[in-house]
């Protein structure tokens, strides 16, 4: 199974955001990913919002650090999504994720006020992005499904045994910095090497490489040629050398690491 390729907004906003998010979709994409902490839903909103709605899935994600209020869970739960239904014009989420874990916080208790939200109809799916195969365990121990797990993934991260064990448990992964940030596609010659044996840039590598292990990538672009070539990369397939030369890469170095971050969990 493949992977898909959405478009990343962070960092977009306003006029510019509106003009990119709607590019994508006139150029193919369907799948856009956000968070309350972007500060870009209205933008996202005015960009689909006379779309027909089967045609887009809107990725969007909950700051519990300051949206949720452990005395009332449930409810400021329930608060946040409605806020970001109505910023992005729509009636439903199709993934609505935790953005960083808190194990300070009771985790599980807003993740089944997430199931209730599915269960209304505000959202379709119910994620998480950032957690750690530890995060993962308190839940499934809890009794609740976790539809996605959005982290970051390149092949100098490449987080093999968090995936594999992801997806034996039915969690399908999205992959954010796919470029860790534009730095991978300067230091690594193999990308172009690669690159060049089937006409591809060393980002059309990379994301090839994610989606051909059915990971569902969402990198940032804003220009027209970057937005076209993100998409283009369902034509080809990386050979198994390719495929084990780019694994090789893996240096467990993230691009990506905040002062709460729970990565050592």
């Amino acid at each position: 199974m493949q992977g898909e390729i959405g478009l990343g907004t962070y960092t977009l906003k306003g006029n510019e955001c509106t003009r990119v998010v709607r590019e994508a979709f006139d150029l193919g994409y369907h799948l856009f990913d956000t968070a309350s902490a972007y500060e870009n839903h209205k933008a996202i909103g005015e960009a689909l919002s006379d779309l027909n709605r089967d045609q887009i899935r809107i990725v969007s994600k909950i700051w519990i650090q300051g949206e949720v209020d452990d005395t009332d869970i449930a409810g400021s739960i329930e608060r946040a999504c409605d806020k970001a239904l109505q910023e992005l014009s729509t009636e439903y989420l199709d993934i609505y994720l935790i953005h960083w874990p808190d194990r300070a916080r009771p985790l599980e208790e807003m993740l089944k006020s997430m199931e209730q939200l599915k269960k209304q109809g505000k959202i379709r799916q119910v994620g998480v992005s950032n957690f750690t195969e530890h995060h993962l365990q308190d839940a499934y121990d809890a009794g609740i499904e976790i539809d996605w797990n959005q982290i970051e993934v390149h092949p100098l991260l490449s987080q093999k045994r968090l995936i594999d064990f992801a997806s034996a448990h039915g969690t399908k992964i999205m992959a954010y910095r796919p470029f860790g940030k534009g730095k991978l596609l300067k230091e690594i010659p193999l990308f172009s090497e690669i690159g060049k044996a089937h006409s591809k840039t060393p980002a059309q590598v990379i994301l090839r490489w994610l989606v051909q292990q059915g990971i569902t990538a969402i990198p940032k672009a804003s220009g027209t040629e970057h937005l076209k070539q993100n998409l283009d990369v369902f034509d080809f397939t990386l050979t198994e050398k390719e495929v084990s030369a780019l694994d090789e890469l893996n240096r467990d170095r993230r691009t990506c690491e905040k002062e709460f971050s729970e990565f050592d969990y």
